[in-house]
C-alpha cells in the first residue's frame, strides 16, 4: 500500500520534501531555464510565500559537489541526460537565506548575518586542511571560523571580504568555480529602513555583494531572490541602484522603472 504523502507547510528544505514523503510541486524546469539564459548575476523576485526559498534550496542540491542525485529521480530535469552530466554535482556552491538578519540596531543585525556567513564558512571545514591552499590561505579561512565565547567573531572587514574569499578558496580546493545562491538578499535593507540603520545596512551589503558579484573569477554564477516588498519611494530607489550597481542585468531595467512609477508618492 503506497504511503500518504504529507503537506510540507512551512518546509523549505528540498532533500527534506523528497526523502520524507510530502508532496512536492516539480520546479526543477528552473534549472534548465536558468542554465539556457544565465548571466553572470541572476535575479528573481517573487512575493513572499512564492517558494523561492524551496527554489534555491533546490538549485543548491542539484549543483553541489557531492549531491545525492537520487533527490531528482522522476522530476522533470531527470529526462534531460546532457545537462545531468554536464552541470549536476559539480560545482561548489555558498548559499545564504538572509531572510533571519534583522534586528533593532545596525550591530544587532550585523551580528546575525556574522553567524550566518560563519556557520555557511564552517560548513566547508575540509578547507582547514586542504592540500591545494596555502598556510595563508589557510589564515584567511580561519578568521572567518573563528569563534569567540561559542559565536562566530570574524571583523567587518573580514565580512564584507567573505563571500569573494570563501568562493576564491573553494575554487582553489576544487579547481571548479564556485555558484553563490542568496535568498531573501533585500530583508536586512528593509528592515533597517524600518529600524534607522539603513545607511550602515546598505554600505555594508554593498560592499560584501560588489566584492563577491563584480569581477570575481571565482564565480561561476549567482542567483539572487528578493520580494521588493517596499514602502517609501527614498527605499525603492536605493534598492534599485544597489541591484543595478550588482547585478548589472539590462532586462530588468524595464521592470524597474515600472515600480519606480508604482510606488512613486509613497
Amino acid at each position: 500500500m503506497d504511503r500518504k504523502l504529507k503537506l510540507p507547510i512551512g518546509i523549505d528544505n528540498f532533500e527534506k520534501i523528497r526523502k520524507e514523503n510530502f508532496y512536492y510541486v516539480d520546479k526543477t524546469k528552473l534549472i534548465e531555464q536558468l542554465l539556457e539564459r544565465w548571466g553572470e548575476v541572476n535575479l528573481f523576485t517573487r512575493p513572499r510565500r512564492f517558494g523561492k526559498t524551496l527554489n534555491m534550496s533546490m538549485l543548491k542540491y542539484f549543483f553541489e559537489i557531492g549531491t545525492d542525485q537520487t533527490l531528482f529521480d522522476g522530476l522533470y530535469i531527470s529526462d534531460n541526460p546532457q545537462l545531468k552530466e554536464e552541470y549536476m554535482g559539480k560545482f561548489p556552491v555558498i548559499f545564504l537565506s538572509l531572510k533571519g538578519v534583522e534586528g533593532l540596531t545596525f550591530e544587532n543585525a550585523k551580528y546575525r548575518l556574522m553567524q550566518l556567513v560563519g556557520r555557511e564558512a564552517n560548513r566547508f571545514h575540509f578547507l582547514s586542511d586542504s592540500d591545494r591552499l596555502t598556510e595563508d590561505d589557510k589564515k584567511i579561512y580561519h578568521a572567518m571560523i573563528s569563534l569567540s565565547d561559542g559565536m562566530y567573531s570574524m571583523n567587518e572587514e573580514v565580512l564584507i571580504s567573505s563571500l569573494k574569499i570563501l568562493s576564491e578558496l573553494l575554487y582553489k580546493h576544487y579547481g571548479k568555480k564556485t555558484i553563490l545562491l542568496i535568498d531573501e538578499y533585500d530583508v536586512p535593507l528593509d528592515k533597517a529602513f524600518q529600524n534607522g540603520y539603513y545607511k550602515e545596512m546598505t554600505t555594508l551589503i554593498r560592499g560584501m555583494f560588489g566584492e563577491a558579484l563584480k569581477t570575481n573569477d571565482s564565480l561561476q554564477f549567482a542567483v539572487l531572490t528578493g520580494c521588493l516588498r517596499v514602502s517609501k519611494e527614498v527605499f525603492l530607489q536605493d534598492l534599485i541602484i544597489l541591484k543595478s550597481y550588482l547585478l548589472q542585468i539590462h532586462a530588468l531595467m524595464s521592470n524597474l522603472d515600472l515600480l519606480m512609477k508604482k510606488f512613486k508618492g509613497y
